[in-house]
């Protein structure tokens, strides 16, 4: 029989902890920020910067980033670390979606936009086309900008994944989240942990040159030997790019906080990713999948790899596509 000492720590299991006072953060204030608000309200565009409560929002509006959620506000999968609403779903998506992203980033001042969306198990491509025809609107409307796309893992269906190649993003990231060991219990039972290496690996088997990215949640109970075993992962099939963030319960019905890394982790997480020879880690408390920090230095490189390739198409280099 349950006694008392028993019922109250089931009750605490999912009790969010006090947050540290390095996760704090002010409320996000400023006229860019307003101003960027009220559009996308007016327009009924979501963004993760505002559904997820990113606590780096204003800072990344202010500096010329921001993160649009596409194919709708409901994900056909429960992943149990995450807050946006999980549903089962009729295969319809929002026809005009598509050119209301690529208007409303005409009208922002940006550099650097990230498109990513729920998971659409229920759609045949899982969205795939609809991601396609958003970055296209977004090459025509807004030539200069850069696009990073976070995308499903598509099932690891390549088809789906070549519709996005095709529409040529800059930067092409699809999220790991946690450990192997980890990952049955945080993430989706159709998601995991070889499908999202897979493909990674197989967006730089066919375009090379084009840069991958992906993101570790810390908190959730890894240790030490399964982070370092995610990164040599990571580094075997290619990947550029790596982030590191605090995870932070979103509420009660998620998974709870099991460790809070100090900054200085994190300062040591980046010093071992950049020994292992990613092209750039963010790696902070605060840090998120597509936090403004690794945006600035991803322009430059960016850019220079364009570079590279139209002096090897001058030079009759070889077919980037492959």
């Amino acid at each position: 029989m349950e006694n008392s000492s028993d019922k109250l720590s089931s009750k605490k299991v999912h009790r969010r902890e006090p947050k540290p006072s390095w996760i704090k953060v002010k409320p996000p204030a400023g006229e860019t920020y307003f101003g960027i608000k009220n559009m996308l309200k007016d327009l009924q565009i979501a963004t993760v910067c505002q559904e997820a409560g990113c606590p780096n929002i204003a800072e990344c509006w202010q500096g010329g980033t921001a993160t649009f959620m596409i194919m709708g506000d409901t994900c056909t999968r429960g992943c149990r670390f995450c807050s946006v609403n999980t549903a089962k779903l009729d295969g319809v998506l929002p026809v005009d979606e598509p050119e209301k992203v690529s208007y409303a980033l005409s009208k922002m001042d940006l550099k650097y936009v990230v498109i990513t969306s729920v998971d659409r198990d229920d759609v045949p491509d899982g969205g795939a086309a609809h991601f396609a025809k958003t970055i296209d609107l977004i090459h025509q409307s807004c030539p200069d900008l850069l696009i990073e796309v976070l995308t499903p893992d598509f099932s690891g269906v390549e088809a789906h994944i070549d519709k996005i190649i095709s529409a040529k993003p800059d930067v092409f990231a699809q999220n790991i989240e946690t450990v192997k060991r980890l990952t049955k219990r945080v993430r989706d039972p159709r998601a995991g942990y070889e499908q999202t290496l897979q493909v990674l690996k197989y967006i730089k088997q066919q375009v090379p040159p084009m840069i991958t990215k992906t993101s570790i949640m810390l908190g959730l109970g890894e240790t030490e030997d399964e982070v370092m075993e995610t990164l040599k992962d990571l580094r075997s099939v290619g990947c550029d790019v790596v982030t590191f963030g605090q995870y932070l319960q979103p509420s009660k019905k998620q998974l709870k906080v099991e460790k809070f890394y100090t900054p200085e982790e994190f300062d040591y997480w980046k010093i071992v990713a950049d020994n292992l020879g990613f092209f750039y880690v963010a790696s902070g408390p605060l840090v998120r999948s597509s936090y403004k920090a690794g945006e600035y230095f991803m322009q430059g490189m960016i850019k220079k790899m364009k570079t590279q390739e139209q002096q090897l198409e001058k030079e009759g280099g070889t077919n980037v596509g492959g």
